[in-house]
């Protein structure tokens, strides 16, 4: 982890919850103490007793009232401290993958986002869920039991070195190496199936996911089969690896199994040297046989945590590239983005972006203004670098160079998104806020109110996965109603219209361009279509990345440019 990936994630551990994991770590140690304490107390008081009740003298003058009382304190205080060890831990770990949720989230909103999103949706969404919960292993399972450990193995040192010290060293050094040393090897030796194991679960589900929502195009395509195969296969992967994991884990446990034995064995050995030499009576061995016997009691949660420790620096070298975007002086990738400029202005200068893979420049642009309520159409042939100059306006995508100035822009693409929920949720998602009364408004202007009046439960009408429900047209309007709600001074339309039959795209054109003049917004409308174009007062012919004529209507070519579009 030498690229500080996993730097970067403990540096948001502690930013987000410093305090509370510090607090956990030491209530865990104070939990493993009083459970030391109370064991070899009880027992010292015991034998203790038992001594002193074989004599009469003896039997009055021992004070029974100390010991218990501090028995009873010691099992309240372990009580209260592991409890509130289950709350500190447990709140802290909650907060931590709460913050780095939000993190990645705003790290993943910035230029490029949709593009990822689209192309792999199931990865980006098990980044969000299953890698930031594996994350809780390296503080909830690594970091408290390691601590845990390194407290028994110091109370369990102090106890018998107060008897002698070089046992008393010889027993924490022991403790530790077989704690933390077993904890590394079977780190190390787990961390190869874990992460393939990860790996693998994550593979299954994006083909489940493929396989539920392709199924009839794979059927058609004759892989159905060969699909379910493949998940058959992650299957068999993930089964595989378990089965590893199984069998490292029972090897850690009879090797921690032995060496509690083996621990226990010793201390016995020293205890009886030290009774034969008169240093401690029977009370105090038997103290120091019941701490010996505790202190290995922290191994078991330190090795499901060494197991699990593969799946969570997976988890950190997935996560830690977006995390150290965030940790950078720019901040977050969703801060990124084309600079403010005045309503509805775009300027870009020396503009040069460059797609993933590719030498030659996706688009390129020396000089580019549109003034705030201008109306202009982007024209040429599919892939010539439209669609690439919308998303740099946007901010979807990054130049390589050069300098955007747009506002906040609403993009009205081609493809409608619309979610399996009810159609004032869908509409709330530009402007959560918004009363019905404004809902009602935009749906008017978008000559969908009548439809959604005629439906039984109106705006509380739930729509099926992708907005099943809705016809093409429907669905159309309700995107213009979602963009009518942003309020926003530029639109970016993106082939709007392209789905639509001639008399549905020319109500839905009529009506964008009826509300773009009302509010003097900038339209900016990539298209090869004649009736989407005409919207437009200006025309900028996109060939290879870059702009072959800029033309003005009235201007001589205009006319013939536009009439060379495709007709409805």
């Amino acid at each position: 982890m030498s690229d500080g990936r996993l730097g970067a994630v403990a540096r948001l551990f502690a930013a987000a919850q410093g305090r509370g994991l510090a607090l956990g770590l030491l209530l865990a140690v104070l939990t493993v103490l009083a459970g030391i304490g109370l064991l070899g107390l009880a027992g010292w008081f015991i034998t203790a007793t038992a001594l002193a009740g074989a004599q009469v003298a003896t039997a009055l003058v021992f004070d029974v009232f100390m010991p218990s009382a501090g028995i009873r304190l010691l099992a309240l205080g372990r009580t209260l401290s592991r409890y509130g060890e289950r709350l500190a831990t447990h709140d802290a770990t909650l907060g931590v993958l709460a913050a780095l949720r939000e993190r990645l989230f705003r790290a993943w909103s910035g230029p490029h986002a949709a593009r990822l999103l689209q192309l792999r949706p199931a990865r980006l969404l098990l980044r969000l869920t299953a890698d930031i919960d594996a994350l809780e292993t390296l503080y909830l399972r690594l970091l408290v039991p390691a601590a845990a450990t390194f407290g028994a193995a110091l109370a369990a040192g102090v106890v018998v070195g107060m008897q002698d010290a070089v046992l008393g060293m010889g027993l924490f050094a022991w403790l530790l190496a077989v704690g933390w040393g077993s904890a590394w090897l079977l780190a190390r030796r787990a961390a190869r199936p874990a992460a393939q194991r990860g790996a693998a679960v994550e593979t299954l589900r994006a083909r489940t996911a493929d396989l539920v929502a392709g199924r009839v195009e794979l059927a058609m395509a004759g892989r159905l089969q060969a699909q379910c195969r493949a998940i058959a296969a992650s299957d068999a992967r993930i089964a595989a690896n378990d089965a590893r994991l199984q069998r490292l884990e029972g090897r850690a446990l009879f090797a921690h199994g032995a060496a509690a034995a083996l621990t226990l064995a010793g201390v016995l050995l020293g205890a009886a040297w030290l009774a034969e030499q008169d240093r401690i009576g029977a009370p105090v061995a038997a103290l120091m046989l019941l701490v010996a016997l505790a202190a290995p009691e922290p191994l078991g949660a330190l090795r499901r945590g060494a197991l699990d420790a593969g799946r969570a620096l997976l988890a950190a070298r997935r996560l830690g590239p977006a995390l150290r975007e965030c940790d950078a002086p720019s901040g977050c990738a969703a801060e990124a983005g084309p600079s403010a400029a005045d309503a509805g202005a775009v300027r870009l200068h020396d503009v040069r972006c460059v797609r993933d893979g590719e030498a030659r420049a996706a688009f390129a642009v020396t000089r580019l203004a549109i003034e705030p309520g201008e109306r202009v159409a982007l024209v040429g042939a599919s892939g010539a670098g439209k669609s690439t100059l919308l998303a740099l306006i946007a901010g979807e995508l990054a130049p390589q160079a050069g300098r955007i100035q747009a506002p906040a822009a609403a993009w009205l693409t081609q493809r409608i998104d619309l979610f399996q929920d009810s159609l004032r949720d869908n509409l709330r998602l530009a402007d959560p806020d918004a009363t019905d009364a404004q809902l009602d408004t935009a749906l008017a202007a978008a000559g969908l109110a009548g439809d959604v009046r005629a439906l039984p439960q109106g705006l509380d009408t739930l729509l099926g996965e992708g907005g099943q429900g809705l016809s093409g047209g429907q669905a159309r309007r309700l995107a213009l109603a979602r963009l009518l709600l942003q309020r926003r001074p530029l639109w970016l339309l993106d082939e709007c219209t392209e789905a639509l039959d001639a008399r549905t795209a020319r109500d839905v054109l009529a009506r964008l361009d009826a509300e773009s003049r009302a509010g003097g917004r900038t339209l900016l409308i990539a298209t090869h279509l004649r009736r989407e174009a005409m919207l437009a007062d200006r025309l900028l012919r996109v060939e290879h990345g870059r702009i072959a004529s800029d033309l003005r209507r009235g201007e001589p070519g205009f006319d013939a440019l536009l009439t060379g579009l495709r007709a409805d």
